[in-house]
């Protein structure tokens, strides 16, 4: 979309600040800015000012501020983690309310390559045996939750392609069916996520280090424009085709 869009930001942290940033680099105005000190201005009428919003608030508060999107009319653009149990019901209510609703775990464009190659690995890894998979994210200390909305993606793909695995669990599990994931949090670090496939014989590993926040920030603009003119439930797939 090469229009000038309104944007919403739900959410005013230092991605907030980022996703700021590039909208008007790329020519669009934000028209509201809802953080901790004045989530009272989050209202319907304040938000159909707008002809977008992106959301990168809070666990506690991202299916809210989603729902109040809908209400609105406002196609809503979310990369907000940690309130997963409630992210079906977000697409349930998107389409029930014939709404528009982007979410992606991580919207960098080298993470979601790093997606492909990971699905891609764990495929050809399935075919055989003696490896023993694990997975580790980094992140700065201020994240709230853990592991990262991209953790879990990596390892749900893992356990989509991988025959002998079932789940994954944080920390160490005896469990030959899950995998191990570990999450620290270290000063400013934006993101890392290693896998490693280990055996007697040698390692392999696969790894994505972020180096800023503009990544994920032009990935979140680039979402919004995609969906400002559209109705349904998106994802990174939609706005890029890697497979």
């Amino acid at each position: 979309m090469d229009a000038s869009l309104k944007i919403a930001l739900l959410g005013y942290g230092r991605l907030g600040k980022e996703i700021e940033k590039t909208a008007t680099g790329r020519g669009h105005r934000i028209i509201l800015t809802i953080d901790i000190g004045n989530t009272a201005d989050l209202t319907v009428e304040n938000l159909r000012q707008a002809d977008v919003a992106i959301d990168f608030s809070t666990p506690g508060s991202a299916f809210s501020n989603i729902t109040r999107c809908f209400e609105a009319g406002v196609p809503v653009v979310s990369g907000t983690t940690g309130w997963m149990d409630k992210l079906d019901e977000a697409r349930s209510l998107c389409v029930k309310m014939n709404q528009t609703f982007f979410y992606a775990s991580n919207f960098s464009l080298g993470v979601n390559l790093f997606f492909a190659v990971n699905r891609y690995l764990a495929r050809l890894m399935n075919q055989v045996r003696g490896y023993e998979v694990r997975l580790e994210e980094i992140h700065h200390v201020h994240k709230l939750d853990a592991p990262s909305g991209t953790a879990i993606t990596l390892a749900n793909d893992l356990i989509a392609a991988l025959d002998h695995k079932t789940r994954w669990n944080l920390g160490a599990d005896p469990d030959p069916a899950a995998i191990q994931v570990t999450a620290r949090r270290e000063d400013e670090v934006p993101g890392t996520h290693i896998i490693t496939y280990d055996s007697s014989a040698d390692t392999l590993e696969i790894s994505h280090t972020a180096k800023n926040r503009k990544g994920f920030a032009l990935g979140a603009v680039l979402a919004a424009e995609f969906i400002a003119d559209k109705k349904g439930v998106f994802s990174m797939s939609d706005l890029i085709k890697l497979e």
